[in-house]
């Protein structure tokens, strides 16, 4: 879930311009593709649905879909697959968590999401800011999943699990685990994705079509 956060020059680039014909459901492309849209639900670090998702919809560019695309094609080989938790996420989102933040009596779902760190480090941690890659249309959070029987692969933790154990680079599981990881990685970066230093389930494509950009489309 990690965000990023930009001076005010870039503030000044969240733009509603972004139209639906420019996103792609992922899922209307590439079936085989698995979605739980956790920002749909209230199974989030957050513990409720959040502003900005009408439909429990995988939308990315174009661009990043046709990476997504030959990334599925390529673990199909191995009998697995990719199966999403989020895509594009518009600003209106990351608002919502940033408000969520601030109220450090509200720690729902902590035990689950956040159990190691104080609420009220979120933002110094970096866990959560203004802006996000994701609402440039182009990022995603995936795991991978077996084709036949739809159980996702072991990862060494759930997503969005605020923790120095979600770092790829955490050797602190065991060797399966880390291999899981490995081959994520590498498909996807044979793909067109580079990852995040701190989360194995974070990607955006790497020549991302709207690289200046923060959008605010509901994801509809």
């Amino acid at each position: 879930m990690r965000t990023i956060t930009y001076g005010l020059a870039l503030a000044a680039l969240v733009s509603l311009k972004l139209s639906a014909a420019e996103l792609v459901d992922v899922v209307a492309q590439v079936p085989s593709i698995q979605t739980e849209i956790r920002y749909f639900t209230a199974d989030n670090f957050v513990g409720k649905k959040i502003d900005g998702y009408l439909a429990p919809k995988c939308l990315l560019s174009k661009e990043a879909v046709k990476a997504v695309t030959k990334a599925q094609y390529a673990l199909n080989e191995f009998g697995l697959g990719l199966k999403v938790f989020d895509c594009y996420r518009p600003q209106m989102a990351v608002d919502h968590f940033v408000r969520w933040a601030k109220d450090l009596e509200d720690t729902k779902n902590k035990a689950k999401y956040y159990p190691e760190v104080p609420k009220n480090e979120l933002f110094k941690r970096g866990y959560i800011a203004a802006r996000s890659g994701h609402s440039r249309g182009s990022t995603l959070d995936v795991t991978l999943v077996d084709l036949v029987t739809g159980v996702e692969l072991d990862m060494g933790s759930g997503w969005d699990f605020f923790s120095k154990v979600s770092w790829p680079s955490y050797q602190g599981i065991s060797a399966q685990q880390r291999a899981n990881r490995k081959l994520l990685a590498k498909v996807m970066r044979s793909a067109g994705f580079i990852g995040l230093t701190e989360e194995w389930w974070h990607f955006t494509l790497i020549d991302e079509p709207y690289a200046d950009q923060y959008f605010t489309l509901p994801v509809k």
